[in-house]
């Protein structure tokens, strides 16, 4: 991915959703294009709009982090975007290559620890991906809870093909656009990260050349930071799941996520993890089973 468009086209959409009025700018004038102008950014950030115009072009090498800081308050940027903008001017002068995750070997299998680890947490699902949204582990209500993902001959399953070219996204996300816009999020925060990811690349050639909604959302340059929240799902088991969600780096392997989610105690979603560990049983000991066990 080219760095000075990356660069370019991250200010510009930024640029682009600051009104006047969000800036305490006067808005007088006609503007043909929504949000501040480089002029207006400019004087936000104290600088000429020359110099302005030359980092939006993309010319991020040696510049300070007075500089950054300056224009990250100027476009009112938190601090996913502030992070991604450092990673973009580290990647313009280079130093951003000792940050990149070691290159791992293509086939990559789960550490029996690590399984075990998963395994040990059984009342609430739990996996494990990396950043190009691979789902590479996951205990024994992981894989139930995503059944429709290990569906996906593809191996790995990743989320991003499956939100985006499986038909069952749409039933499993009740809520899909929210869904679909955190995915390409945390694609396009990861590309900040390691650029040259060939993995990368290879996914958002193909979601971008099968799905229009992928590509106009890649274009968007949004990025996000994926620790914690609430997320919403429709299983075709057990119906309604309200989950809330904790991601934890695994120390060992910075790069690989682990989530855990869990139902507030007493809610209906915690009885319905319950019958998805009932039905996941079931299928565990007969595995032409599809539906929940009768009382």
């Amino acid at each position: 991915m080219d760095n000075r468009v990356q660069v370019r086209e991250f200010l510009t959409s930024r640029r682009a959703k600051i009104t006047p009025q969000q800036a305490g700018l006067p808005a007088a004038g006609q503007r043909r294009v929504p949000g501040l102008r480089r002029s207006e950014v400019a004087a936000l950030a104290g600088m000429s709009v020359e110099y302005y115009a030359k980092l939006e072009r993309g010319s991020l090498a040696g510049v300070s982090a007075g500089v950054l800081d300056a224009i990250a308050r100027a476009l009112r940027l938190d601090d996913a975007e502030r992070a991604h903008l450092l990673r973009l001017a580290h990647e313009a002068d280079g130093s951003n290559a000792i940050l990149r995750p070691r290159r791992r070997p293509q086939q990559w299998s789960v550490r029996p620890s690590l399984q075990w680890s998963l395994d040990a947490i059984t009342t609430a699902p739990a996996i494990v991906g990396n950043n190009r949204l691979d789902l590479l582990a996951a205990n024994h209500l992981g894989r139930a809870m995503y059944c429709d993902v290990y569906s996906d001959p593809t191996h790995p399953p990743n989320f991003a093909r499956f939100t985006f070219l499986d038909a069952a996204a749409r039933r499993f996300y009740p809520d899909w656009d929210l869904a679909a816009a955190m995915c390409v999020a945390n694609l396009r925060t990861a590309a900040g990260k390691n650029p040259h990811d060939k993995g990368l690349h290879d996914l958002v050639g193909e979601l971008s050349t099968r799905s229009d909604e992928f590509r106009r959302r890649w274009g968007a340059h949004n990025v996000r930071t994926h620790g914690t929240g609430v997320k919403g799902f429709h299983h075709h088991v057990v119906g309604d799941l309200t989950l809330a969600y904790e991601s934890m780096d695994l120390r060992a392997e910075p790069d690989l996520t682990m989530t855990l989610y869990t139902a507030e105690p007493g809610s209906p979603s915690e009885d319905a993890l319950r019958l998805l560990a009932s039905w996941a049983a079931s299928r565990t000991s007969d595995p032409s089973a599809q539906a929940l066990p009768t009382e």
